[in-house]
């Protein structure tokens, strides 16, 4: 029922941001006296031909899942919404903020190791620097501020919501059995909600992100591994496609190469070993006291 409410509300939720974004910025275009307003309209809100507008968008269309998921939590379960977070219901922000100081040393380590496999040009981004106009200031707005509420939401709602739901399928004497489930279905899930038409070698990708970011998240108990390496991620891919002019083709890669999973393979473990030293190193907390998806006062 979790997964039903959760699943419907967001694209109920999805529907109504659409109307409000599209009214202001429709309302504006009028304002300024733009010409064809309406046409403008749907060449703004298009995903195909990306823009500040529509990327704004698609940000805040997932972000909107943190809230939804939270209220999933105290609605259907009796739970404070923070025990989404980790287990000690809140955000650890110090573990957090080190975890993105982490994720850079990653980062490096992929550009060192991306300089030693074959490049395939079919998947490479452009050579030449785009031009900086207008429109790059306010894509950089929108990255900056709006594309962490992004990373957040697909958290909250996969390694968060979801990984809960399905570790909460099993009795606690199967307890292994749990945890895998709990990673691997949320990991599985995520990869094609970015698409049933990508390439081999990306969805893999994606699915081996979703797999780190879930192992992450119950060995450390909680999300703030995974959403700093999520958010570093996205924002390195849409600045770097900013800067190369490839917005256009940012949310749908093709021509993926097997030579690229080496690559993203280095960061995610490198990101993975870190987070854990650094976790064990803080002393966190990674188990809570009761069941997942249970409230006060019922029998496990």
């Amino acid at each position: 029922m979790g997964v039903l409410f959760l699943g419907s509300t967001w694209l109920t939720a999805g529907l109504i941001l659409s109307f409000a974004v599209g009214a202001v910025h429709l309302a504006y275009l009028y304002a300024t006296g733009a010409d064809d307003p309406i046409d403008r309209m749907e060449e703004v809100m298009s995903l195909d031909r990306l823009t500040p507008v529509g990327l704004a968008y698609l940000a805040l269309s997932l972000a909107v899942l943190i809230p939804l998921a939270f209220a999933a939590q105290r609605m259907l379960h009796g739970l404070r919404p923070g025990t989404l977070s980790s287990v000690m219901a809140r955000l650890r922000w110090r573990y957090l903020i080190a975890c993105m100081g982490l994720a850079v040393i990653a980062l490096f380590a992929t550009l060192a190791v991306s300089a030693l496999v074959p490049a395939d040009t079919a998947g490479d981004v452009g050579t030449s620097l785009a031009p900086f106009t207008t429109t790059s200031v306010w894509f950089l707005v929108v990255i900056a501020l709006l594309v962490p509420l992004q990373a957040a939401g697909e958290e909250y709602a996969f390694r968060g919501y979801l990984t809960q739901a399905f570790g909460g399928l099993f009795p606690r004497r199967r307890e292994q059995l749990a945890m895998w489930v709990a990673v691997l279905g949320p990991a599985l899930l995520f990869a094609l909600m970015h698409g049933l038409s990508q390439d081999w070698p990306i969805f893999f990708d994606r699915f081996a992100f979703g797999v780190v970011a879930g192992i992450l998240v119950v060995r450390t108990g909680g999300l703030e591994a995974a959403i700093a390496m999520h958010v570093l991620n996205n924002w390195f891919a849409f600045t770097l496609a900013l800067v190369f002019g490839e917005m256009d083709t940012v949310l749908t890669p093709s021509g993926g190469s097997w030579w690229s999973i080496p690559v993203t393979l280095t960061q995610s473990l490198v990101y993975l070993a870190l987070a854990l030293w650094l976790a064990r190193r803080m002393g966190l907390e990674s188990r809570s006291g009761g069941g997942v998806l249970v409230a006060k006062g019922a029998h496990v």
